[in-house]
C-alpha cells in the first residue's frame, strides 16, 4: 500500500550501493549545473540544493524548484531532456541510433531495458526487466521512488516521463513509452514502443494525487490557469509544516 513507505535506502541496483551513490552524485551535478546556467533570455537561474551531494533530497528539492519556476510545461521538459543529455557522451548519442536503434530495434531494446535497470534503480527503486507485446523488452518499477518523494502528478510528467521519452526517441533513435500508475506507483517501461497521442493525452490530464503538496496548484500552474503567489504560498507553508527545508518561493523574483 502506498500508505508503507519501502526503505529505499536498501534497495540497489546489481552493481551496489557505491556505483548507486556516485551516480545519484553525477545527477545531482548535472541537474545543478543545467539549473544554474540561463541558455534562454526567458530562463532562470536556480542555484543549487542545500543537501549533501549524495543526498537524493537534494534532487527532489531542485526539479521541485524547477516545476515552480517555469509555467510552460515544455520548458520544463526541455531542461529535464538536457540533463539526460548530458549523462552521455556524445559518441553514444551520435551513433546509437545509426549503429544499433534502427538496424537492430529489438537489441537496442534489450540493451537500453537491462541498462535502465542497472543504472536507475537508484533513481527510480526496485525495478525488473520484462517482456511487453510485439516482442519488445520492458522494464517495471514496482514502486517509484521519483514518483512517491515528489508526490506530483505534474512534476512525473512533465519532469519525467516525457523528457524521457523524448530522449530515447530524439536522441537514441529509440521509441519509448512509459505508462504510470498513479495508484499504486509502478511504472511501465515499453522500448521499442512509441506512445500513441491518446496517451500523451490522458497523461497530460492526470487528476492531481490527494498527498501532492501543492494541492494540485503545480498541474494548474503548468497550465497557465493558476495564481503564482497563492499556491506557491501553501506550498511553503506546507514545506514548513512538515519540517522540510525545500522552499518553494526564494527564486521567483
Amino acid at each position: 500500500p502506498l500508505s508503507s513507505k519501502p526503505d529505499y535506502s536498501s534497495i540497489h541496483g546489481p552493481f551496489g550501493p557505491l556505483i548507486d551513490r556516485f551516480l545519484l552524485t553525477l545527477f545531482r551535478t548535472k541537474l545543478s549545473s543545467r539549473l544554474s546556467k540561463k541558455k534562454h533570455p526567458t530562463e532562470v537561474a536556480i542555484p543549487d540544493a542545500r543537501h549533501p551531494s549524495h543526498d537524493y533530497g537534494a534532487i527532489i528539492e531542485l526539479t521541485h524548484t524547477m516545476n515552480s519556476q517555469y509555467c510552460n510545461r515544455t520548458a520544463v521538459q526541455s531542461i529535464a531532456q538536457d540533463v539526460l543529455i548530458s549523462l552521455f557522451p556524445s559518441l553514444i548519442l551520435d551513433r546509437y541510433p545509426s549503429w544499433f536503434a534502427r538496424p537492430f530495434p529489438k537489441f537496442s531494446s534489450q540493451m537500453c531495458a537491462f541498462a535502465t535497470v542497472a543504472f536507475g534503480t537508484w533513481l527510480m527503486g526496485e525495478c525488473s526487466v520484462n517482456d511487453i507485446p510485439l516482442k519488445r523488452q520492458g522494464v517495471l518499477v514496482k514502486r517509484c521512488r521519483f514518483l512517491e518523494e515528489s508526490q506530483c502528478a505534474s512534476i512525473c510528467v512533465n519532469s519525467c516521463k516525457i523528457p524521457t521519452q523524448n530522449f530515447f526517441r530524439e536522441n537514441m533513435g529509440l521509441g519509448l513509452t512509459m505508462t504510470p500508475d498513479y495508484e499504486t506507483g509502478e511504472c511501465q517501461f515499453a522500448f521499442g514502443v512509441l506512445p500513441s497521442e491518446e496517451e500523451e493525452r490522458q497523461a497530460r490530464e492526470t487528476p492531481c494525487l490527494r498527498r501532492c503538496p501543492s494541492g494540485g496548484g503545480m498541474r494548474s500552474w503548468h497550465d497557465g490557469s493558476s495564481q503564482t503567489d497563492e499556491w506557491l504560498e501553501d506550498l511553503n507553508r506546507l514545506a514548513l509544516e512538515r519540517g522540510s527545508s525545500c522552499m518553494f518561493m526564494d527564486n521567483l523574483e
